[in-house]
C-alpha cells in the first residue's frame, strides 16, 4: 500500500486514498458507507465506489462557539444525540447554548430533507457501517455521529477519515470498532491545511453524488439479479443439499485429514497450532447437555491457559452469576468450594453451569490461580443478557458502597420496572404492547452515569477498577436486556440479533478492561455452535440473523478462531418444555446425509478436523448439508423440524471436533426426573 503524500489534491482524491486503507472490506455483504455532509460526502463517494457498497448520508451539525463559530463546543446528530466538548476558561450561558442547539437542529432537519428528498434512510441494523468525513480535528462531530449510529445496532462500526489529529483518532477508538485515520500529521492545526483545494462542498454536489452512487449501486444489483436468474435457468452442479450430495468423496477426504482423539496428552496439539497467536478461541457445542462437549472444552481451555497465556473464560451465562464464580477462582469472596460458587445459577436451565464438568473445571481454575499475581490469573465471566433484575440489584449494591446519592438516582430510574414484579417477560410484554411505559430512557441515563464514573478511575488494574467494571457491565446488561425483552414479543430475529450483539459487546468490553495494562488479553469463549459458527454461511442468514461467530470474525479477523462440536448418537440432558426439570434423553442417529451422518461414515469414533487450512477439503465441505443443534429444549420426535438447519461447514467453522457417541451431562441438582430417565440400550443385561 502506497504512502500518503500530503497535502492531498481534493476530497475526491482523499477518498480514493482512504479507500486503499479500507480495501479489505471490498465486496462484503451488508456493507454500508455513510458520509457526513457536506465535506465528508465526496470522500465517502469514492470509498463506496471502490468498496462496491451503497452510500447514504448521516447528518451531523457542529455547535459553534458563540462569536467564534470556527471553534466547536460540541455537535448534534440524527436521533437526538448531543456531544459537548469541554472548553476550559470559557463561561457560556445555558441560554446561549440552547439557542445554538435549536438553530443547528433546524438546519439538521432541513439538510436531511434536502439531500434525501422523499427517500427514507438506509437501514443500519446488522450492517458493517463505515462512517466517513474529510478529516478529524476535535472529533466532536464524528463522536456525535458514532453515538447516534450505535442506536441503530450496526454489526460493526468503522470510522474512516483521510487525515486526523492523533489524539482525536485515538479517543474515537473507545467508541468505534475500528478507526482508520489514513494520515495523522503533527502538529495538526486544521483539516484544510492538508488539502490543496478545500472549498465548501455545495449542496448541489452532495445531491448529485448521492444520486450517482444510488444509480451505480442499483445497476450493480440489477446485473447480479440477471446473473442469478441465468443461474436458476441453468444451474451448476454445486451445491446440492444434505442427502442428495454424494458423500463418498467427502468421506474419503475427511479420512485423509482427520486426526483421531484417543485421550493422549497431545490430542489437541493441532488445534493449538491452528489457534496460534489468535486472541479469541470460540469453542462451541452442539447441545447444552452433552458431557463430552464440556469435558473436551475444559481440556482445551486448560491447555490454552497453561501453554498460550489465555487469561479469561467467557461463557454463555449470566454476568452476575459468573462474576461470583470469577471471585471464587481468584481467591475472593466467601464461597467454600466450586459447588457453592456455582449456586448463583438458579434460573432455568441451571444444569448448563451447575454440573459436574464445570464444577471440576472451576476447582482447577482456582488451583491454577492460587499464588499467582492477579494480573496473570485467569478469570471466569458471563456474556449472556437474561439477568435484567439481578443486574439491577448488582448496580444498586455497588453504588450503595461508593456513593449513596448516586444510589438514589439509580433507584429512581430503575423504579420504572417496579410494575413487572421482577418478571422480565412481564415487563417485555407490557412495554412491547403499550400496556406499561418503556424504561429505555431510564436505563440509558443510568448506563451513561456509571460509565462516566468508571472513566474517572485510574486505568491501572486493581480491585477498585474491577468492581467498577462489574457495575458498569451490569448497567450495560440492563440497558441491552430492557431492549431485548421489549423486542422479543414482536420480532424473534431482532431479539436473537440483540442477544448476540450483546455477547459481542461484552467480549469487547472485557477485552478493553483486561487489556488496560497494555497487554492484549486472550479469551476462550464457551457457547452453542449456533452462536459461535458463522451465521452468514447457514440458513440463519436467510432469516436475517447474525451471531457471535460472524461478528467476531468481522471485527477481529483471524484473531477469532471458531471451533464446532458434533455427535452422531448418544444421550443428552435437556428439558421438554421451558422451566421443566432436566431429563436424560436419547439422541437418535444423525439423519441420513447430515454432517453427523457423514462424520459417522468415516469410521473414526473421535476426531479433530482442521477445515481452514485445507483447500481441497474446504471445497468438498462447502455445499449445504443438514447439521443438528440441540438446545435446552429437545424433542426428538420433531427433530428434523426443530433441531436441524442447513450450513456450509467449511465456512461456518475453522475446525470441528466430532465424538460419535456421547453421554448426558450430569447436573449437580439432578432431580427425580433426570435419574429416572430412559433405560439404556443394554438394559437389562448391563453389558
Amino acid at each position: 500500500m502506497r504512502d500518503i503524500t500530503l497535502p492531498m489534491n481534493d476530497r475526491r482524491h482523499a477518498g480514493r486514498v482512504l479507500a486503499e486503507k479500507l480495501a479489505h472490506y471490498a465486496g462484503q455483504t451488508h456493507l454500508l458507507v455513510l458520509g457526513l455532509p457536506r465535506g465528508g460526502v465526496p470522500v465517502a463517494f469514492e470509498v463506496a465506489r471502490a468498496l462496491q457498497a451503497p452510500l447514504d448520508i448521516f447528518v451531523v451539525r457542529k455547535l459553534g462557539l458563540p462569536g467564534h463559530e470556527e471553534y466547536a463546543m460540541g455537535a448534534i446528530a440524527s436521533g437526538g444525540v448531543r456531544v459537548m466538548t469541554p472548553l476550559s476558561g470559557l463561561d457560556i450561558a445555558p441560554s446561549e447554548i440552547a439557542e445554538v442547539v435549536a438553530r443547528e437542529q433546524d438546519e439538521l432537519v432541513r439538510r436531511e430533507q434536502l439531500y434525501r428528498g422523499q427517500r427514507p434512510p438506509l437501514s443500519l441494523e446488522g450492517r458493517t457501517v463505515i462512517v466517513v468525513d474529510d478529516g478529524l480535528a476535535t472529533g466532536a462531530s464524528m463522536r456525535a455521529a458514532v453515538l447516534a449510529i450505535r442506536q441503530h445496532h450496526p454489526a460493526r462500526l468503522v470510522v474512516a477519515v483521510p487525515v486526523g489529529a492523533q489524539d482525536s483518532c485515538q479517543a474515537l477508538r473507545e467508541e468505534a470498532d475500528e478507526v482508520v485515520c489514513a494520515a495523522m500529521p503533527h502538529p495538526f492545526r486544521a483539516v484544510g491545511l492538508w488539502y490543496k483545494t478545500f472549498g465548501q462542498t455545495p449542496d448541489e454536489e452532495v445531491i448529485a453524488l448521492l444520486d450517482e452512487a444510488r444509480r451505480t449501486h442499483e445497476q450493480a444489483l440489477k446485473a447480479n439479479l440477471v446473473r442469478e436468474k441465468a443461474w436458476q435457468k441453468n444451474p451448476s452442479p454445486e451445491p446440492q443439499s444434505d442427502a442428495h450430495q454424494p458423500a463418498s468423496a467427502l468421506v474419503h477426504s475427511l479420512q485423509q485429514h482427520l486426526q483421531p482423539l484417543d485421550g493422549a496428552e497431545n490430542d489437541y496439539d493441532a488445534l493449538l497450532e491452528l489457534i496460534g497467536p489468535a486472541r479469541f478461541a470460540l469453542l462451541g457445542e452442539a447441545s447444552h447437555g452433552t458431557q463430552e462437549f464440556y469435558r473436551e472444552r475444559a481440556a482445551i481451555t486448560r491447555r490454552l491457559i497453561t501453554e498460550k497465556g489465555f487469561t479469561a473464560v467467557a461463557v454463555e451465562a449470566d454476568w452476575p452469576d459468573a462474576w461470583r464464580v470469577n471471585r471464587y477462582v481468584r481467591g475472593l469472596g466467601s464461597d467454600a468450594d466450586a459447588e457453592s460458587a456455582l449456586s448463583g445459577f438458579k434460573r432455568f436451565p441451571a444444569w448448563m453451569w451447575r454440573n459436574t464438568e464445570v464444577r471440576d473445571f472451576v476447582e482447577w481454575l482456582r488451583d491454577y490461580n492460587t499464588g499467582r499475581d492477579p494480573d496473570t490469573q485467569a478469570g471466569f465471566y458471563g456474556i449472556d443478557l437474561y439477568s435484567l433484575f439481578s443486574s439491577i440489584q448488582e448496580v444498586l449494591a455497588y453504588l450503595d458502597r461508593v456513593d449513596p446519592e448516586a444510589t438514589r438516582r439509580a433507584r429512581d430510574r430503575y423504579s420504572c420496572f417496579d410494575h413487572a414484579g421482577g418478571d422480565s417477560n412481564a415487563y417485555g410484554y407490557a412495554a412491547s404492547f403499550g400496556m406499561a411505559p418503556s424504561c429505555e430512557d431510564a436505563v440509558v441515563q443510568q448506563l451513561r452515569e456509571i460509565t462516566r464514573r468508571a472513566a474517572e478511575l485510574p486505568h491501572t488494574p486493581g480491585l477498585e477498577r474491577d468492581e467498577a467494571f462489574h457495575a458498569q457491565q451490569n448497567a450495560r446488561l440492563v440497558r441491552n436486556a430492557e431492549e431485548y425483552y421489549r423486542t422479543m414479543f414482536r420480532a424473534r430475529v431482532s431479539s436473537w440479533n440483540l442477544r448476540d450483539s450483546h455477547m459481542v459487546e461484552t467480549l469487547q468490553a472485557l477485552d478493553r478492561h483486561l487489556g488496560a495494562a497494555g497487554t492484549p488479553p486472550r479469551i476462550a469463549v464457551w457457547a452453542h455452535n449456533s452462536h459461535l459458527g458463522d451465521a452468514g454461511t447457514t440458513e440463519m442468514s436467510d432469516r436475517g440473523e447474525w451471531n457471535v461467530g460472524q461478528l467476531m470474525r468481522d471485527r477481529y479477523g483471524l484473531d477469532a478462531v471458531r471451533v464446532g462440536f458434533s455427535t452422531h448418537h448418544g444421550w443428552v440432558t435437556a428439558a421438554s418444555d421451558w422451566d421443566s426439570p432436566p431429563q436424560r434423553k436419547r439422541v437418535p442417529d444423525g439423519l441420513h446425509g447430515s454432517w453427523e451422518d457423514v462424520f459417522h461414515q468415516t469410521g473414526t469414533k473421535r476426531f479433530f478436523l482442521a477445515l481452514r487450512d485445507h483447500a481441497q477439503l474446504r471445497k468438498l465441505a462447502e455445499p449445504l448439508r443438514l447439521q443438528r443443534a440441540i438446545g435446552v429444549i429437545y424433542r426428538p420426535e420433531t427433530e428434523r423440524q426443530s433441531h436441524y438447519f442447513h450450513t456450509r461447514l467449511a465456512s461456518q467453522f475453522d475446525a470441528m471436533i466430532h465424538i460419535d457417541e456421547t453421554s448426558a451431562l450430569e447436573p449437580l441438582d439432578k432431580g427425580p426426573v433426570w435419574s429416572a430417565g430412559e433405560a439404556p440400550e443394554t438394559f437389562p443385561s448391563g453389558i
